[in-house]
């Protein structure tokens, strides 16, 4: 059985889609919407975006796939993007990586058992400032350690 909007958002899609000339150019704000409908954007939801939008569904794929904001495999409650990148790299990211895997009991691409967490691993976050960092949900947290962490961690239970 395929997906279907809820008449709520296909109200909000229409009125996003008529801001642009062209269909396709909302494809960036289709997919949030989706995403936030299903919980992410699997190869059903690529193909309801396709016909929505009169594309492709590999026009709708090479978006999806290309930002790491959407998810192609529903996320947990929680989910922990750490960057990996060489700013995060040199001040500790593969420590930290492998200090949450340990606390949480789960490897980068993996979700726990009572869908709480999921943690992944991420080119890039865009905050060398505060490196090394992680991202839950929408919230930066950087210049991490693992006491920093620990902290984090508590205030999310």
């Amino acid at each position: 059985m395929s997906p279907e909007f809820s008449d709520k958002t296909k109200k909000k899609l229409e009125e996003i889609i008529s801001r642009y000339s062209r269909k396709e150019a909302a494809i960036l704000p289709v997919l949030h919407l989706t995403q936030k409908e299903f919980g992410c954007i699997s190869v059903e939801e690529e193909k309801l975006v396709a016909e929505l939008l009169d594309i492709k569904p590999i026009q709708v794929r090479e978006v999806a796939t290309f930002y790491t904001m959407l998810n192609q495999m529903p996320v947990g409650k929680y989910y922990i993007q750490v960057c990996s990148n060489l700013s995060c790299s040199l001040l500790g990211a593969e420590s930290l990586i492998d200090y949450l895997t340990e606390k949480i009991g789960i490897k980068p691409g993996e979700t726990t058992q009572d869908n709480k967490f999921t943690l992944s691993t991420v080119e890039c976050l865009g905050a060398c400032e505060m490196a090394p960092c992680m991202m839950i949900n929408f919230d930066y947290h950087g210049n991490l350690d693992k006491k920093k962490i620990d902290k984090i961690l508590e205030g999310l239970k």
